[in-house]
């Protein structure tokens, strides 16, 4: 009888970041539902070994700071000796903080920067170079954001940090191709997803149902994105279906940038 989990992502192994909350932990169940064994990586360990205790048996929790180079030199570490290989890296660790250009706190722009843009960038350089040299192949995906596409004129640092994470995708992307890694990488583009990240937004408005309504009105499929709906995702772009995605950038938007509303008709 053969004891290899079913599963797309089969004999996988993963590195999730964020993987204590939202689209984070939401990736990690997802991977594990297709297979994969799953390093989960966030600076909450607590939340991070509650999310690999509902993945299974193969799955670990592990404390880092995406933003410290020693900390993901030290998670490699302990993915190649826990399972010798990795395969999967999902860059989702990310913050946001409000700000139009003209009112933006430096503080807040060097910690988006930080975690959003280096810290992917970090995971894609460790990745690369710990995939390519422990025989790994499958996917790097990067968590953008509709934000890293278009300009959101209350949001000018989270969008900058995002926009360089889309382009960064595109950069890694022919870099394995041009070296014939068998590493494919690919940026996702959620609109609105309610997690925590928006618990300070509801709290200072002290309705989050009016929140989610709010910004529901701005997608013309009228609702937000789940975790679940941004996870389905990345565990398709890190299977072998999606063999020819690389480079691209993916939305799970509900069509909020296929184009302005109608304004001609009433139908």
């Amino acid at each position: 009888m053969n004891d290899v989990p079913a599963g797309k992502l089969a004999g996988r192994v993963a590195l999730v970041t964020g993987g204590a909350s939202g689209i984070g932990r939401a990736t990690c169940t997802a991977l594990a539902a297709e297979g994969a064994s799953v390093f989960v990586a966030d600076r909450n360990l607590d939340g991070a070994a509650r999310t690999a205790e509902a993945c299974g048996p193969t799955a670990v929790a592990h404390v880092m700071d995406v933003s410290c180079e020693a900390d993901w030199t030290c998670a490699m570490e302990h993915v190649l000796h826990r399972f010798g290989r990795l395969d999967i890296l999902c860059n989702v660790a990310g913050i946001g903080r409000g700000g139009f250009i003209d009112e933006i706190q430096l503080d807040d722009w060097n910690a988006m920067l930080a975690v959003n843009l280096t810290g992917t960038m970090l995971g894609c350089k460790h990745g690369v170079l710990t995939m390519s040299r422990s025989g790994g192949r499958g996917a790097i995906i990067n968590v953008s954001s509709v934000g890293g596409s278009v300009g959101i004129a209350d949001v000018a640092g989270y969008c900058a940090s995002k926009g360089g994470v889309t382009i960064l995708t595109k950069a890694v992307a022919l870099r394995c191709a041009q070296k014939g890694y068998p590493i494919r990488c690919v940026s996702v583009h959620p609109t609105y997803v309610d997690t925590e990240m928006l618990d300070p937004v509801a709290a200072a408005l002290g309705d989050r149902a009016a929140l989610l309504a709010g910004m529901a009105s701005l997608v013309p499929m009228g609702r937000v994105c789940k975790p679940q709906d941004v996870s389905r995702v990345i565990a398709f772009l890190a299977s072998d279906d999606a063999g020819m995605i690389s480079g691209s950038e993916v939305y799970v938007d509900g069509a909020q940038l296929a184009g302005p509303p109608s304004a001609h008709f009433d139908h």
